[in-house]
C-alpha cells in the first residue's frame, strides 16, 4: 500500500479536529464494581395448560377418518365460519403435529397456540393428519384435537380445511386477537 503525503494543512486540521493525545500506557482494562450492569428480571414461564377450559363440559361424538370438524364458539356470527372455511382469514402460522403422541401434540399445540395469540396472528393451520393408522378407524390425535380446541380460551372457531390445505386431516382456526392488538 502507498504512503499517503499529507499535506501540513491537512495534518494540522486533523491535529485539531481529534485534540489532545494521551499515551495508553497499558492495554488492560479494570473492571470496578460499580460499573456492573442492572440486573434484569427473568421472565415468567407461562403455563400454556391454564389457557384449557377444563370445566366446560363438550358432548361431543367421536369423528372418523373423513369426518369434517366444526366449531363456533358462542356469539359468533355465521358468516364467521363460512369466511373461514373459504380461507378468506388469510393464514398466519401453520404446525404440523401429525405423527405425534397424543402428549406431545398436545404440548406443541399449546405452546403454538400461547405464541400465536402473543404475536397477533388472526388464523392459523393446523395439520393433524387423518388417522389412517390408528385402531378401529377412530382417530386419536383428530379427535383429541376436536376436544382441545375447543377448551381453548383463545379459540373463536375452527373448521376442517379445504382439500387443497390438507381437507379432513387439517384445521383452519380463528384465534382471539389478544388484549394489546385491540381484541
Amino acid at each position: 500500500m502507498a504512503k499517503k503525503n499529507l499535506t501540513p494543512e491537512d495534518r494540522d486540521l486533523f491535529r485539531q479536529a481529534i485534540g489532545k493525545v494521551h499515551v495508553v500506557k497499558s492495554d488492560k482494562v479494570l473492571l470496578t464494581a460499580d460499573i456492573r450492569p442492572k440486573p434484569y428480571p427473568k421472565s415468567q414461564a407461562v403455563n400454556v395448560e391454564e389457557h384449557l377450559n377444563a370445566t366446560a363440559e363438550f358432548d361431543i361424538e367421536k369423528v372418523g377418518l373423513e369426518d369434517s370438524l366444526s366449531y363456533m364458539a358462542a356469539g359468533l356470527q355465521h358468516n364467521v365460519l363460512k369466511k373461514l372455511r373459504k380461507g378468506q382469514f388469510g393464514l398466519d402460522a401453520e404446525i404440523d403435529l401429525h405423527g405425534l403422541s397424543s402428549t406431545d401434540a398436545k404440548r406443541q399445540l399449546l405452546h403454538f397456540l400461547h405464541d400465536c395469540v402473543e404475536d397477533g396472528c388472526r388464523c392459523v393451520h393446523i395439520v393433524h393428519g387423518k388417522g389412517y393408522r390408528s385402531a378401529d378407524n377412530h382417530p386419536v390425535l383428530k379427535n383429541n384435537l376436536n376436544l382441545w380446541l375447543r377448551q381453548h380460551k383463545d379459540v373463536q372457531a375452527f373448521c376442517s380445511a379445504p382439500p387443497k390445505d390438507g381437507g379432513t386431516g387439517a384445521v383452519f382456526v380463528l384465534l382471539q386477537l389478544a388484549e394489546k392488538y385491540g381484541a
